[in-house]
């Protein structure tokens, strides 16, 4: 069973006391981008620049079939750099029967090469503007292919990345516990205090993306969340506002995430560098 890093069993870059200079930082993690989103050339220049903006390896979850298999592509060119999650994205229309079962298929052929299942979860945002449009939207086929991808990561062993806010995390907890998967990861996550509180209690880890710089209600979280099960997050390319707004989403963006969570908790920046390093290897197994 998968246990999250206790704060005491975190090895702490310290400064340096002898040349008065700063400590070496621990290295940056991308703990869920979209790289298959981005257009190519960008994203090649992205990528190649990577080991120059302290950004060891990012976790690129994927979309649907096609971009599972355009991820692994990626991540054959950029090895040890990419690691990629394959799944489908709720927050679209529901493929058929015989392109999910396709999907399993390709994801049982390629298990070494996925650091974990993903992104997959329930779909929130649009059910809420189905409903706001007046229309009716059937969220049970959802919950049926989300358990089916958790039954797969339990079979498999495999950490499992989810889209899940609100009211929708408290189901995908549900179907967690009833396949006794812990290695669950909640990205962007938003919902009730309830919530965050058993979700810290189970273990699940969550991620926050830039917007922890600028929103109230992220950085409320990041005060409540153990800092043991936390891990920083670009979505990339999806684009952020305050000191961001503009700017392409680059995964070095997850420097001013943990800059910003360390000043949350009072905790110097080489410390909250080495905990989210060490959060997020511990996690995915890296």
């Amino acid at each position: 069973m998968y246990h999250p890093t206790t704060y005491n069993e975190i090895s702490i870059v310290s400064p340096s006391k002898t040349d008065g200079t700063h400590s070496q930082l621990a290295p940056l993690i991308d703990a869920h981008i979209h790289l298959d989103s981005y257009e190519n050339e960008p994203l090649e220049a992205m990528l190649k620049e990577l080991p120059q903006t302290e950004v060891e390896c990012v976790i690129a979850v994927s979309m649907h079939l096609a971009s599972s298999r355009a991820n692994l592509q990626l991540a054959s060119h950029y090895p040890t750099l990419v690691y990629p999650a394959f799944g489908f994205h709720p927050e679209q229309p529901l493929p058929s029967e015989a392109e999910i079962d396709q999907l399993f298929e390709w994801m049982e052929a390629h298990l070494s090469d996925m650091i974990a299942v993903g992104e997959v979860g329930l779909p929130y945002y649009s059910r809420l503007e189905a409903t706001e449009a007046g229309q009716t939207f059937d969220d049970a086929p959802y919950i049926r292919l989300l358990e089916r991808f958790i039954a797969f990561a339990a079979k498999h062993h495999k950490p499992i990345v989810l889209h899940a806010v609100y009211e929708d995390a408290d189901i995908a907890c549900e179907l967690l516990q009833k396949h006794s998967v812990t290695r669950a990861h909640f990205h962007w996550f938003k919902g009730s205090k309830a919530t965050i509180e058993l979700m810290a209690k189970r273990g699940y880890s969550i991620s926050f993306t830039p917007d922890i710089t600028y929103e109230v209600e992220i950085q409320e979280l990041a005060r409540l969340y153990p800092v043991s099960q936390v891990m920083a997050e670009t979505d990339g390319p999806w684009p952020f506002e305050g000191p961001f707004a503009g700017q392409m989403t680059h995964p070095r963006m997850t420097a001013a995430i943990v800059e910003t969570w360390s000043r949350i908790h009072n905790i110097p920046l080489p410390e909250a560098r080495q905990i989210i390093h060490t959060n997020t290897k511990h996690f995915y197994g890296i």
